[in-house]
């Protein structure tokens, strides 16, 4: 990125940091009291540091995003461990061979119904692909909405959605996360939009700074926790109401009974209106772009 400077009076920070590299070795100019703070890693990442780390961390996504002049984004969430159909009747093929027919060993039979499951709910893998080229190839040539995708930017579900954008040649997003096991970008983001976070906080601001839609496949805690938000953050008027799509009814149904929130009187009525439910693509893209064709 190119150091732009509006003000010539005072040198910059980049040109002081160049400068503060040529000093003379003395014990005072090696002790890390001298260092430039915002050179000085070890000082950046002190504990005292936090509310600066989270500004950064605010800022840096916010300023290149603004370069690339990208406004309106629609964010695809689902869970890392869809794969796509190839991959997910391959597995389930080897834990099928790996059980036999010994299925009365109730940890191998566990296994297979997993597996089984998992290749079931692969379409959503193919769904999510499709939307999102759907999403991107129409955003290059219309006049209404110039609209990005942006994932977690990990495998399964979010791979399929840059995969989407990245089939018809268009930019995607990845909002990668520091985690305690691997969560490495998947190939198909954009690389100048591919961007690593250590605040679940600060993450989840951008996704939703820019968005327009909200598209969820089936998932697990992490999806659970940014569908939640962003209706919690709908419902108390925090954000203003974008449309929220949840793919696979069944699915849903069978995990969170939404009408018994009701029934119990823990939400409105109309708070289950805040989503609606699709199974295609094709329905998914449809709603989106005559809500938006219509504005």
């Amino acid at each position: 990125m190119k150091n732009k400077r509006k003000n010539k009076t005072f040198p910059s920070a980049f040109e002081d940091a160049k400068a503060a590299e040529l000093f003379i070795a003395t014990p005072q100019t090696l002790s890390p009291s001298y260092r430039l703070a915002y050179m000085d890693h070890d000082f950046l990442l002190r504990d005292e540091l936090r509310s600066a780390r989270l500004q950064l961390e605010l800022l840096k996504p916010e300023l290149i995003l603004k370069e690339q002049d990208i406004e309106s984004t629609i964010v695809i969430f689902g869970g890392t461990r869809i794969p796509e159909r190839k991959a997910a009747y391959e597995q389930l093929a080897e834990v099928e061979a790996s059980a036999g027919k010994d299925l009365t060993n109730e940890s191998l039979a566990r296994k297979v119904k997993i597996a089984r499951s998992v290749a079931a709910k692969s379409k959503y893998y193919e769904e999510a692909r499709r939307l999102s080229s759907l999403i991107s190839k129409a955003s290059k040539t219309s006049n209404h909405f110039k609209f990005v995708v942006v994932t977690g930017g990990g495998p399964g579900i979010m791979e399929a959605a840059n995969r989407g954008a990245y089939d018809v040649g268009a930019e995607s997003i990845g909002l990668n996360i520091v985690l305690p096991f691997e969560q490495k970008p998947n190939e198909y983001i954009t690389p100048e939009l591919c961007f690593q976070f250590h605040y679940f906080a600060i993450r989840k601001m951008h996704f939703l700074m820019r968005a327009k839609a909200l598209v969820v496949f089936p998932g697990g805690y992490g999806t659970f926790d940014e569908l939640f938000e962003t209706l919690t953050l709908i419902q108390t008027r925090k954000i203003s109401p974008i449309p929220v799509l949840i793919f696979g009814r069944e699915f849903w149904e069978r995990i969170i009974n939404f009408e018994a929130l009701v029934e119990e009187g823990t939400v409105s009525p109309e708070d289950i209106e805040l989503f609606k439910y699709v199974e295609t693509a094709e329905e998914a893209w449809e709603i989106i772009s005559r809500i938006y064709a219509e504005r």
